[in-house]
């Protein structure tokens, strides 16, 4: 993935393939950082080599104005071949015929030709906004995109490449960007390739359903098959072909749409891919993981007499499709990895997406009921009853007009609030009392997911395990249907591509499931506080949140069995299943075990002090500090206060500054940096005195030019290349390219 700069500093002499592995070195440590995912700028997306043949688009993929579903264009599925994609609109980037006039060429001659200032502020006329006017210049446009522009050659914004890098891209490049032949698969590894499509294409119906289950809850994992350190990765795929022949992808909409054929196999894909953090998902898929599954879904007794089919109204229902698998077993299988699944809607489809995101805190953390409680929501018979009541929303003619079933939705969704209520009280009436500690789920004592802290950055977000932070404002116990549901609804229900109304459906319908989660953490709660905990989160949210039909349920008001001493019961509970819940302490995290007293002290007078200060700083901040002995990667979360996440527009309306929060930590959280920090370990306390005294646009701007890393700083690349070595050290399997559309400009 990312290598040392020495590497680039090798003699430009070598062979072809010399030549194409440096390149894509180069490609991945300065390119890749803007051209990945969806949001690569004009579609051009080069993280594997079919996107650089594949080249640009003027089309949005993020179109808040989409009346209709558009075109799908996902890279390795909607397309196979360059004539295939420009019949889909792109344009190429490469020349065939004379190479040194193809568009990316052009594009990286015009940055060495018209190179940023070293210093001072960005000239006027650079956008960063993630939804500014791109400029996608075809082959015969690039003449007066290089007049009107010529201070936007590549990399956009951030300093040029070397002149050591340049020129072993541009022998490449004048070599027609030849590929680099795959590294062949080790025998282990090809082995369980064959291992596991056998297994997941087994004829019998338990196989069968038990394969369609874990597909569409994983079909947007990056599977590695072997444990080191650099993997090779796959993906689960439909395929038309069987095993043993060449993957043919059946490319559908969404994971549960009828494939089209009556006989299709699950295939793992191998993905020739530079790995891009914000949309990174490594999930292990070992021989262990297969035996697990045969234990966990085949060995129970139950029959399956018939397969689910795949009709529009219930395809994406996982509570009838599943209903023959034990509820523990589907449970079971979405806890094993919880931050897995969790991350599914966090760097899933979406990528980047207010719409989606601004229905979270920005910082909250997750706990789990245990699959081992006798609990309501892992009654089997209950939640196949309800299943109708739980049935998503579901873009079917892709317009606006979706949006008036939205009615249908809510009033399925309050039915089922009531069927619960309702389920839980027979329950605790037979058990005698209401839950107690037991019923939150603590990991097995050695499972690090049973406690996750969410971080939402504007419109991205992180997961980690463990309870990062100090206390949050709210809380989730998440159940099996609730877990369930956010994965059908914001995962494998999300269309990217689809219009704005089944985007606003979504979210909408998120705030259901975001109050059950909160409402489930209340219920651990002192009854008479409930209602005081549920108004503050609430604050000028509409009558209809506030006076949610579940806080005035019976349920609710039936009192907890825990003996609370404290006059803060929410931080008491939290605190009970902080010392409980396995690894919940996230002592990785926790920069008081690398940093230096001194550092660590100043770092605690940073976090105690919530207010308007903190408004200047942005979302996430990677702070690099060198020591006199190490360097070390810490990260600077900004909590945004607000007065309730009840409502999708006017957001800063609802801003509370004076209740803005900072969450330090030891290492790096978040794929979208907005700032780079870099300090000696002895400025640190001055670097946070300076935090503390901002006050001003102007005092921030200060605060950049003491310890900030410009966009045009001559370090700058260097500075990124050291914190993706910090990152990978951090954790190697999870590490990826980090994201700078976001990075902030001055």
């Amino acid at each position: 993935m990312v290598v040392a700069v020495l590497l680039l500093l090798l003699s430009a002499t070598g062979s072809a393939d010399d030549t194409a592995q440096r390149a894509q070195e180069i490609l991945a440590q300065r390119c890749v950082v803007c051209h990945a995912c969806y949001d690569a700028p004009c579609q051009l997306k080069l993280e594997a080599h079919e996107g650089l043949s594949r080249g640009a688009s003027k089309t949005l993929v993020y179109d808040s104005t989409r009346l209709l579903a558009g075109d799908l264009t996902r890279l390795f599925d909607d397309a196979h071949s360059p004539r295939e994609w420009r019949d889909k609109g792109f344009f190429p980037v490469l020349d065939a015929n004379t190479p040194q006039q193809g568009v990316m060429r052009r594009i990286l001659e015009l940055k060495q030709a018209n190179p940023l200032p070293s210093t001072g502020a960005l000239p006027d006329g650079f956008d960063f906004d993630l939804h500014r006017d791109q400029q996608c210049p075809k082959p015969g446009e690039f003449d007066r995109f290089a007049r009107d522009y010529p201070l936007w050659g590549m990399p956009y914004g951030l300093p040029g490449l070397q002149p050591e890098e340049h020129a072993i891209l541009g022998r490449w490049l004048d070599a027609g960007a030849p590929p680099l032949a795959p590294e062949p698969l080790p025998d282990a590894v090809a082995t369980e390739v064959t291992a596991w499509e056998s297994f997941l294409n087994a004829p019998d119906n338990k196989s069968r359903l038990m394969a369609r289950y874990v597909y569409e809850h994983l079909f947007l994992a990056t599977l590695h098959l072997e444990n080191r350190d650099n993997p090779h990765w796959f993906r689960l795929v439909r395929s038309s072909t069987a095993p043993g022949e060449p993957v043919e992808i059946i490319a559908t909409r969404r994971p549960f749409d009828d494939p089209g054929y009556s006989d299709f196999y699950y295939r793992l894909q191998r993905m020739p891919v530079v790995v891009a953090r914000k949309s990174h998902q490594p999930y292990r898929f070992d021989r262990a993981r297969r035996d697990w599954y045969r234990d966990l879904f085949l060995a129970p007794e139950y029959e399956v007499p018939a397969l689910p089919g795949y009709a529009e109204e219930t395809a994406g229902n996982p509570f009838l499709n599943f209903a023959a698998i034990p509820v523990r077993a589907r449970y079971r299988f979405l806890l094993e990895d919880a931050e897995f699944t969790i991350m599914n809607f966090i760097k899933g489809p979406v990528c980047r997406g207010q719409i989606a995101l601004n229905v979270i805190d920005d910082r909250f953390w997750v706990m789990f009921l245990d699959p081992d409680q006798l609990e309501p929501e892992l009654d089997g018979p209950f939640l196949e009853q309800e299943s109708h009541n739980l049935r998503l929303p579901t873009a079917t003619s892709g317009s606006v007009i979706d949006l008036l079933d939205w009615r249908r939705y809510a009033r399925a969704h309050k039915r089922y609030m009531r069927a619960k209520d309702k389920h839980l009280r027979e329950q605790y009436a037979q058990q005698g009392r209401k839950p107690g500690l037991e019923a939150i789920w603590d990991g097995d004592g050695d499972n690090p997911n049973a406690a996750l802290t969410i971080f939402r950055h504007v419109d991205t977000a992180s997961v980690v395990k463990g309870f990062v932070g100090d206390t949050p404002k709210t809380a989730w116990v998440i159940t099996y249907s609730l877990l369930e549901r956010i994965h059908y609804l914001l995962v494998a229900n999300f269309d990217v591509f689809g219009a704005v109304s089944h985007q606003l459906e979504s979210r909408l319908y998120m705030d259901f499931l975001r109050m059950e989660g909160e409402l489930n953490l209340l219920l651990f709660l002192p009854a008479d506080q409930r209602q005081e905990l549920w108004d503050h989160w609430y604050r000028g949210a509409p009558d209809a949140v506030r006076e949610h039909q579940f806080i005035r349920s019976e349920s609710i008001q039936l009192e907890s069995p825990l003996d609370y001493q404290s006059e803060d019961p929410k931080a008491e509970f939290l605190g009970w299943m902080r010392q409980r819940i396995h690894a919940a302490g996230a002592a990785n995290f926790d920069y008081r075990h690398s940093a230096s007293p001194a550092m660590a002290a100043a770092f605690d007078r940073l976090v105690a002090a919530r207010g308007k200060h903190n408004r200047f700083l942005p979302a996430v901040s990677f702070i690099h500090v060198i020591g006199s002995q190490r360097d070390e990667a810490y990260t600077l979360l900004h909590d945004a206060g607000y007065s309730n996440i009840a409502q999708l527009f006017r957001e800063d309306e609802r801003r509370l500054p004076e209740e803005d929060g900072l969450t330090v930590v030891a290492g790096i959280i978040g794929s979208h940096p907005n700032q780079f920090f870099q300090i000696h370990e002895k400025q640190v306390p001055l670097f946070v005195a300076d935090i503390l005294a901002l006050r001003t646009d102007e005092d921030m701007a200060l605060l950049r030019y003491r310890y900030g890393v410009r966009r045009n700083s001559p370090w700058f690349w260097s500075v990124s290349d050291r914190l993706h070595t910090l990152q990978r050290e951090q954790d190697s399997r999870a590490a990826g390219v980090f994201d700078y559309n976001r990075y902030h400009g001055y």
